[in-house]
C-alpha cells in the first residue's frame, strides 16, 4: 500500500497566479456598490415624497460611479483603455458585461443628478425651457438608474468568483448576496447622514435589509467553505470583515432605536459606510491571500478527487 500523499508544492510557490488588481480595485467595488445603493435611495425618497432622501442618492449615485470610472482607469493605467473595453459586448464576460452596466448606469445617475439644478435655474426664457425640461429628465434617469442598480451592485461579485481565486471562486453562490447586502447598507448611511430623522424611514428599512443581508452572507463565506473560509478569518482579511461585522451590526441597531436623533442617524450612517467599506476590503485581500498560499488549491483539489470513486474500467488502478 502505498501511504497516502501529504501536500507539498513546489518550492512554496503559488500554482495560481493572484490577481494583478490593486487596491483600485477594492475601492471600485465599494463605490460602485455606493452608487448602487444611492440610485435606490434616491427612488424611494422621490417615491415617497421625501425631497433630501431623493437629493442625496441622486448627487452620490453620480459622484460615486464617477468616483469608481476613475478607480477603473487608474487600475488599467490607461482611459483609452476603458473606451476600448465597450467596443464589444460579450454576454459571457462579467468585464465585459460590467463595463456597459457602469456606463449605462453612469449616464442615467448623471441625468437624474443634473435635474437636482432646476431650482436654480430662472422660469423664464431658454433657461425657463432648461427648468421644466429637466424634470422629467431627472426622473427618466433616477428609474433608469434604479433599474440598473442591481446588476452594479452585483456583477462585481460575479466577476471575482470567475477567477481562478480559490477563496473567491468557491464563494460564488454567497458573494452576490454579500455584495448586494453591502450596496443597501451603504446607500441606507448615505441617507442616514443627509436626511432630517422625520424622512429616514426608508433609510432605515434599507439599512435593515441590507444589514442582515450582509452579515448572513458574510458569515456563509467565512464559515461554511471548509479550508477556503480561512483566508477571511486569518491575518488582515480577518481583521477587517470583524471591523465590518461590528460596524454594520452597529449602524443597523442605530438606524432603528436611534429614529428621533439626527446625530445618533449620522453616526449610524458612518457605521455603515465604513462597514461596507471594510467589507470589500477583507473580500478582496482574502481572496489575493489564497491564491498566494499553495495550500489552498492543492488541498481542495485532492479532497474532491479523493471523493471521486474511480471509473470502471482499464484505467481504474491509475485513478487510484
Amino acid at each position: 500500500m502505498v501511504p497516502p500523499a501529504r501536500f507539498r508544492s513546489y518550492y512554496g510557490r503559488p500554482i495560481v497566479k493572484a490577481a494583478v488588481w490593486r487596491h483600485d480595485i477594492a475601492a471600485y467595488l465599494f463605490t460602485g456598490g455606493l452608487a448602487a445603493g444611492s440610485a435606490l435611495l434616491a427612488a424611494g425618497g422621490d417615491a415617497t415624497g421625501r425631497p433630501a432622501l431623493r437629493r442625496a442618492g441622486r448627487l452620490t449615485a453620480l459622484g460615486a460611479v464617477v468616483a469608481s470610472t476613475y478607480f477603473l482607469v487608474n487600475d488599467l493605467g490607461r482611459p483609452e483603455r476603458l473606451l476600448n473595453m465597450l467596443r464589444v459586448a460579450k454576454p459571457t464576460s462579467p468585464m465585459s458585461m460590467g463595463t456597459w452596466i457602469l456606463s449605462g448606469f453612469g449616464v442615467a445617475a448623471g441625468a437624474g443628478a443634473v435635474a437636482e439644478a432646476a431650482p436654480l435655474l430662472p422660469d423664464s426664457g431658454v433657461l425657463g425651457l432648461a427648468r421644466r425640461a429637466l424634470g422629467p429628465v431627472g426622473a427618466a434617469g433616477q428609474w433608469g438608474a434604479a433599474a440598473a442598480a442591481p446588476a452594479l451592485a452585483t456583477y462585481t461579485a460575479v466577476l471575482l468568483s470567475d477567477t481562478a481565486t480559490p477563496s473567491w471562486h468557491a464563494a460564488y453562490p454567497e458573494l452576490p448576496f454579500v455584495f448586494a447586502g453591502s450596496a443597501l447598507a451603504s446607500g441606507a448611511g448615505v441617507g442616514l447622514i443627509a436626511a432630517p430623522a422625520g424622512q429616514a424611514g426608508p433609510a432605515r428599512r434599507l439599512a435593515a435589509i441590507g444589514a442582515t443581508l450582509e452579515l448572513y452572507s458574510g458569515h456563509r463565506v467565512e464559515s461554511g467553505m471548509g479550508l477556503l473560509s480561512e483566508p477571511y478569518r486569518e491575518g488582515r482579511p480577518g481583521r477587517l470583515l470583524r471591523a465590518a461585522r461590528l460596524l454594520t451590526a452597529a449602524g443597523a441597531a442605530g438606524a432603528l432605536l436611534g429614529r428621533r436623533s439626527r446625530t445618533v442617524s449620522a453616526l449610524s450612517g458612518l457605521s455603515l459606510l465604513a462597514g461596507s467599506l471594510a467589507t470589500r476590503l477583507g473580500i478582496f485581500d482574502g481572496g489575493i491571500a489564497s491564491a498566494r498560499d499553495p495550500k489552498y488549491t492543492v488541498v481542495p483539489q485532492r479532497e474532491r478527487l479523493a471523493r471521486t470513486p474511480p471509473a470502471d474500467g482499464p484505467g481504474a488502478s491509475v485513478a487510484e
